[in-house]
Parts: structure tokens; C-alpha cells; sequence
């Protein structure tokens, strides 16, 4: 069984369909799914909004958690019954799913296969603090800090030594962003959110993490530090905004586009290093993934429609 979407679409008319037990080609492997991890980027595939594509029908998903059932020609160190984890754009929203073998890799025996699911977020924000070259000392500014993704950003920036200042929509949202590390939490819903971030940083941020775009966007160049590094992670908010580039002048200030799998997928070797570091942090407590909730498999359309409409905390993930 999976989830197909047969024409761009609203999570709900998605439908579930019995398809063929995928077979594994060269290179590949097959996975018995347990977990899925839920990401603003499966929403916005399914409404035909991001920023890639792909050929209908298909199989929404990117993150899972499982156990090898088979494996195609070439592929070695992954026997049947092995528990792994992986990132495929084959879709995870089914009983079995595809993966490449460079993308799959195994799951400490600490981690379930919810937060296993979850795991592969985190390298979206390792990828971005890497690239802002984010150092101890240096304060970070994460933008939607309660979601999947922000929360992570929070977790590493703490774990690289910053002053952590995140913003979130609600009271329970900063609460959650405080409780993932955070040492400073402001709603950027408020008109003087910028102010606020002043407050506590009057030079500015050094490195601002955003997924939201829009006008959250707009307004990251008012409270950057002098050669600051604003990362671009997404438009959750819907609008892709523009800048006026003499404020990039006037701070030395420089924007980085992060798009972690269009790196990743010319880059092969940086997937498994950056994997190695982030369980080393893992097994030593400075990173923990936090599934705030789960679904069923037969509520996945649920499960997105929550994230759409900002219901969630962190990491959702569906269970198969």
C-alpha cells in the first residue's frame, strides 16, 4: 500500500492505492517502512508549490526509518533484517519503499524508528551552520524554532557554542523553542520583534536561519551584524521574497541558499561525514530528536494538514 498523488493537490485527495512491491535495481535497496518523517517540503510537493518536482504519480515522503528487505546488484554491508534509516526521493509514504545505498545508513539501537525518521533533518542544519561557518561565541537567530527543522537548528547551534535566539508564532511554540535550548524566545507575529532581537544583541546577529521567507525575511537585514550570514532555508510562509542588495553592501552582510539535497546529491562522501558527526553529538547528548507526535499510516493526509495549518511541535512522523 502507499499514498499516491496522481495531480498537484490538497493533502485529502491524496490516495491510498495498492501498487507492485518495488524491486531494487542496481545500487538499491528496499526497505519494509516503519517510520516517516513528516516535512514542510512533502506539503508543498504534494500542492505542486516547491521549488523541484516530480513525475506523477508519485509517492510523497523523504525520510524514513525501516528494516532492508532486499537488495539490488553492487550493494554490500546491508543484510536483510538490518535496521536503517534513509533519504530517498522515491517516496516514503508506503508499506516498502526504495532507497539508494549511499542514502542508507544504520540506526544506533538507541534510537526508535519514529526518531530515527526524524534523524535526516538534522542535516539540513548542519549543512546551513556549516556553511555560515557559525562559531562559539557568535549569537544565532532561528526562525520558526518550534518546526521540524528550526528545532534542529536550535539543538546544533547550542551544540556549537551560540547564543540561541528563537521565534516562534505562539506561547506553547516558545516555550518549546526554550525547551529544545533556546536561551532567548521572541514571537515574530509581534510588530517589534526586531526591536526585541536588538535588545538582547544591539550589534546584530551574526548567522539568522530561515525557513519562512516572506516577511520574515524582509526584516532580517534590520537586525543582522556587520558580516552576517542570513542562511535561506524555505518559504513555509508562502511568499518568496526579494532584497535590496545595497543593505548587503552597507552590513558586508552575505545571503546563502541552502538546499541541502541538490548538495548532497553531487557530493556523495558529505551525507556519511556529516552523518558520523551528528551521531558522535547524538551519543553524547548534545542533540536529541524530538517526535512530538505520530500518526498512523491510514492519517497521513492528517499528518500534513496539521503542519499546514501550524498545529505542530517539531518532528511529526507517520508510523507504518
Amino acid at each position: 500500500k502507499a499514498w499516491l498523488v496522481r495531480a498537484s493537490c490538497e493533502p485529502e485527495e491524496m490516495r491510498m492505492e495498492e501498487i507492485d512491491l518495488p524491486q531494487p535495481g542496481k545500487g538499491q535497496v528496499r526497505i519494509r517502512n516503519y517510520a516517516a518523517g513528516v516535512n514542510f517540503a512533502d506539503l508543498l510537493l504534494v500542492q505542486g508549490k516547491y521549488q523541484s518536482a516530480r513525475p506523477f504519480p508519485f509517492i510523497p515522503g523523504a525520510e524514513l526509518a525501516g528494516v532492508v528487505d532486499a537488495v539490488g546488484e553492487g550493494v554490500e554491508g546491508l543484510a536483510a533484517g538490518t535496521r536503517v534509516m534513509a533519504m530517498t526521493d522515491l517516496g516514503t509514504f508506503a508499506e516498502y519503499s526504495l532507497a539508494h545505498a549511499a542514502r542508507v545508513l544504520e540506526i544506533p539501537d538507541a534510537l526508535g524508528f519514529d526518531e530515527a525518521a526524524s534523524v535526516i533533518a538534522y542535516h539540513t542544519s548542519y549543512y546551513a551552520l556549516d556553511r555560515a561557518r557559525l562559531a562559539a561565541g557568535e549569537c544565532l537567530l532561528v526562525h520558526a524554532g518550534a518546526s521540524g527543522v528550526g528545532m534542529t537548528a536550535i539543538q546544533m547551534g547550542k551544540a556549537l557554542g551560540a547564543t540561541v535566539i528563537a521565534t516562534a508564532s505562539s506561547a506553547e511554540k516558545l516555550e518549546y523553542c526554550r525547551a529544545q535550548g533556546a536561551d532567548h524566545a521572541i514571537s515574530y507575529t509581534a510588530a517589534n520583534w526586531v526591536e526585541e532581537v536588538k535588545k538582547i544583541t544591539p550589534r546584530g546577529v551574526n548567522v539568522i536561519y530561515d525557513p519562512v521567507g516572506g516577511d520574515v525575511f524582509d526584516l532580517c537585514t534590520k537586525c543582522i551584524a556587520p558580516q552576517g550570514r542570513i542562511l535561506v532555508i524555505g518559504f513555509a510562509s508562502g511568499r518568496i521574497p526579494s532584497i535590496q542588495v545595497n543593505r548587503l553592501l552597507l552590513k558586508n552582510c552575505d545571503v546563502i541558499g541552502i538546499w541541502w539535497g541538490s548538495y548532497v546529491e553531487k557530493n556523495a562522501a558529505y551525507f556519511r561525514a556529516t552523518h558520523a558527526a551528528l551521531m558522535e553529538w547524538f551519543q553524547s547528548g548534545k542533540i536529541c530528536p524530538a517526535v512530538s507526535k505520530t500518526f498512523c499510516f491510514e492519517n497521513a493526509p492528517q499528518a500534513l494538514r496539521e503542519m499546514a495549518s501550524r498545529k505542530t511541535l517539531g518532528k511529526t512522523a507517520v508510523v507504518i
